[in-house]
């Protein structure tokens, strides 16, 4: 099976046997599952943080034999502290979305030494091979997307600035996807800069570019929350007619600028937080059904244009 395919057969089953009655009270003894992810320091993780605790509910009231322990980390050190304070109290599983990618490798690969099952989502680890299941979007097809709308509009050619995410083994993944798929094309990219998926940060860098390049056609922001901070500081800056800027990751205000044609946006990149979905249903079955998990679920990140904009807006969701 494909990756996906993998991951789409799990979460079928899954649902079929949550629907069997006392499927619950059949499992034998139980386990533990920690889950870490960051705090809600921004919109998408602040998403993230709304299906967590959704899933983790729901994964309760379906599988009672089994406790989750949930933490959330406002940086990389609470994280790792985290961690370490999550294998000290016996846990089965982590399901992990790294904060960052190098300095949460070590404590995770711990994790993994205790003979704790791994999962670990959308951002992945600095070292390959220590998780047992993977889950998150399709990363290089982000930067693919990417970089093809840039040559749409600009055939002939054009200066674009980036804004990268924060020090994670998908923005790599992303932003080499990118280049490559720009390689051989007139397309400049005059610099790129950290701003770590924060609109006040990315207001900050847009101000940069702004003052030190006098020539700017488009900018990656990478992430809508990135975006709509990038997009205020072209605005005070009256160049707005100058340039195209493209975000990242599905958020319904955008989304919802596409749809409506407000002249703001006129693309993104699929992304969603409810990727923590899979992750925490599928760690769960490992140990409600015995089944052996192991292996990648990988969401693709389709290009949203205002012809199919409606099909990714979901007004409800908190992101």
């Amino acid at each position: 099976m494909t990756r996906r395919t993998f991951g789409l057969a799990t979460l079928g089953g899954a649902l079929a046997l949550s629907m069997t009655a006392g499927l619950a009270v059949a499992q034998e003894d139980g386990a533990t599952i920690g889950v870490s992810i960051p705090a809600a320091t921004h919109g998408w993780t602040g998403g993230l943080n709304y299906h967590t605790e959704r899933t983790i509910a729901a994964m309760e009231a379906a599988f009672p034999s089994l406790t989750f322990i949930l933490a959330t980390a406002s940086d990389a050190s609470k994280q790792v502290n985290d961690v370490e304070d999550l294998i000290a109290q016996g846990i089965d599983a982590l399901v992990i979305l790294p904060f960052e990618s190098d300095p949460l490798t070590e404590p995770v690969l711990a994790a993994k030494d205790e003979g704790i099952f791994i999962t670990t989502v959308d951002r992945g680890l600095a070292e390959e091979g220590i998780e047992d299941l993977y889950v998150g979007g399709n990363n290089p097809q982000y930067g693919v997307v990417a970089a093809e709308y840039f040559k749409e509009r600009m055939p002939d050619g054009g200066k674009i600035v980036v804004m990268r995410g924060i020090p994670t083994a998908i923005d790599n993944i992303r932003i080499e996807a990118f280049q490559k798929a720009l390689d051989g094309t007139a397309i400049e990219i005059l610099d790129m800069q950290y701003a770590n998926w924060n609109p006040d940060k990315a207001f900050e860098v847009m101000q940069d570019f702004l003052v030190r390049f006098p020539e700017i056609d488009g900018v990656w922001a990478g992430d809508d929350d990135a975006a709509l901070g990038a997009r205020e500081a072209i605005e005070q800056s009256g160049r707005g007619e100058e340039m195209v800027l493209l975000g990242g990751s599905g958020m319904n205000q955008v989304i919802k600028m596409i749809m409506d044609e407000t002249g703001e946006f006129d693309a993104d990149i699929f992304y969603p937080p409810t990727l923590i979905i899979p992750a925490i249903e599928i760690t769960a079955l490992k140990y409600a059904t015995q089944a052996p998990i192991q292996g990648e679920y990988v969401l693709d990140s389709p290009l949203i244009t205002q012809e199919n904009a409606a099909e990714y807006y979901f007004p409800d969701s908190p992101y």
